[in-house]
């Protein structure tokens, strides 16, 4: 669900973007595997030195504060010079 939208909704800011959906314990891993640019995520996750910026995603599912967070992921985007 959190993929989808975070799709659908970078796209009409002119995004194009490819998402995977992961287990809290599988997040560490693609964090540090190179192929992603941030991370959203809705569960707490493990500690670690993700090395990507991380966003809370849980207002994407409630809808509380979800204007906040697209601007969130923007803003991590362009720290990452997207």
């Amino acid at each position: 669900m959190v993929a989808a939208k975070l799709k659908e909704k970078l796209g009409e800011r002119g995004y194009s973007v490819s998402t995977t959906e992961a287990r809290p314990t599988e997040a560490l891993n693609l964090a540090q595997s190179g192929r992603f640019d941030i991370l959203a995520h809705t569960s707490p996750l493990p500690d670690g030195d993700y090395g990507i910026p991380m966003v809370n995603a849980f207002a994407c599912i409630t809808g509380m504060g979800e204007d906040e967070f697209f601007n969130q992921i923007v803003e991590a985007l362009r720290s990452v010079g997207k």
